[in-house]
């Protein structure tokens, strides 16, 4: 019996204990705990390097107010791409897959910078609402529109990482599951396939990085 594409997402459990929490809280185990020496070992110090270019960069269109942010967002990228990078090891599951933890990242973010925008410049955040020079007729059908578009915003972050990472490891299956038909049958096509498979395996390194770059990054922008 042939078995679903799509039971890989499915959340997996053991003696009633779902695993989705063990795998939500593994990654802070594999990160080594920062030292008070002055000279600390190489490991330390790269993750010291990437979490302060990162760090910069995601600070740079930002006032000072906004830098109270940066433990927050540099927390949440490194978390991000270490549950997409483990999810690409065979026998794991992704997290970030499910539609659900992703919009319980994206949803209090968000509000949490419209709240912050609504304390602090009230004016300007109601402002973006309605672009200035708006003929009269249009003002109502604007202010409706822009306040749509306000409320998919963490529809849109939530969806686009999951469906990303969700694209990703289906057609990943995909080609996996071609290559090991057609290797009895053909097996030059079939190494022909799988060198396409281990392109589309670098690829998808790479896009589980930059969909937690992009996760973060646009939070800094919304904020």
């Amino acid at each position: 019996m042939m078995v679903s594409f799509f039971d890989q997402f499915a959340s997996p459990s053991y003696l009633g204990i779902p695993l989705i929490a063990i795998a939500i809280a593994l990654p802070w185990v594999l990160y080594p705990t920062p030292s008070a020496r002055w000279i600390n070992n190489r490991l330390i110090t790269i993750q010291g390097w990437f979490i302060n270019r990162f760090t910069n960069q995601l600070m740079l269109p930002l006032n000072v107010g906004g830098h109270k942010w940066a433990l927050l967002l540099a927390s949440l990228m490194i978390f991000l791409i270490t549950i997409n990078m483990l999810g690409l090891l065979p026998y794991t599951f992704t997290p970030t897959t499910q539609l659900s933890l992703n919009m319980g990242f994206a949803v209090p973010l968000w509000l949490a910078t419209v709240i912050i925008g609504m304390r602090n410049q009230p004016t300007v955040a109601l402002g973006h609402l309605l672009p200035e020079g708006t003929p009269i007729p249009l003002i109502p059908v604007l202010i409706i529109i822009e306040t749509i578009s306000l409320f998919i915003r963490p529809l849109a972050l939530g969806v686009r990482l999951t469906a990303n990472l969700t694209a990703g490891h289906l057609l990943i299956q995909l080609i996996a599951t071609a290559v090991f038909v057609l290797l009895p049958m053909m097996p030059t096509v079939a190494i022909l396939t799988a060198a396409v498979l281990f392109l589309l395996t670098l690829l998808e390194v790479a896009v589980a990085m930059i969909q937690a770059y992009v996760f973060v990054l646009l939070l800094s922008l919304y904020l």
